[in-house]
């Protein structure tokens, strides 16, 4: 029979997103043989970043500042808005593109039977910044699943509301497909033909 520590530590591990129980025993077994040391560091590291790592004021991407270092920065154009889901979204976007605008990352999408709406989403502090009139075209990121779309057609009527020109990301995305596991030259692709989204 295993410590009650060891399995309270394989337990710990299955928190990570594809991590089975033999993944997170494995894991667990390499750090008391081998990486005691890695261990040690990861475990420091993992509760500074729990700690300081919250979210920018203005698009909600990770940040341990008020603001972001892309809000913040004069060199961006603040009339382009581009609302993504995750902040792997966002950096798969600035990344692959030459996209010089601003963020908004809701971090999920609509999803009613996870009790995911439109507050969790942070879409009234949305609504707010596209009432300021300063974002002329706001470009849905949103991954090309059914909450996705959704989600999609949401901000669409959203960016409306407030005076600003919806626009899509193009062909070349799967339907169903994740942004963060598309390819650099297929998102950069859709990125730029990106298109008015229809009422």
């Amino acid at each position: 029979m295993s410590s009650p520590l060891l399995e309270q530590l394989i337990e710990a591990l299955r928190v990570l997103p594809g991590v089975g129980r033999k993944t997170a025993q494995r894991m667990a077994y390499h750090v008391l043989e081998r990486g005691r040391d890695g261990g040690r560091h990861l475990a420091e590291v993992l509760a500074e970043a729990v700690a300081r790592v919250g979210h920018c004021s203005q698009c909600r991407d990770f940040s341990e500042a008020e603001v972001c270092a892309t809000c913040a920065s004069a060199g961006r154009d603040r009339q382009l808005l581009c609302v993504v889901e995750s902040p792997a979204d966002r950096l798969a976007i600035e990344t692959a593109t030459g996209y010089r605008g601003l963020y908004y990352v809701l971090q999920g999408r609509l999803s009613p039977l996870d009790g995911i709406g439109p507050r969790e989403l942070g879409l009234d502090a949305l609504a707010a910044r596209l009432s300021a009139g300063e974002v002329a075209e706001l470009i849905v990121a949103t991954s090309a699943t059914v909450e996705g779309e959704a989600t999609a057609h949401y901000l669409a009527q959203l960016a409306r509301q407030h005076g600003a020109r919806p626009s899509r990301l193009a062909q070349g995305l799967p339907l169903g497909g994740e942004l963060e596991y598309v390819d650099r030259g297929t998102l950069s692709h859709a990125f730029g033909t990106r298109g008015e989204m229809p009422l």
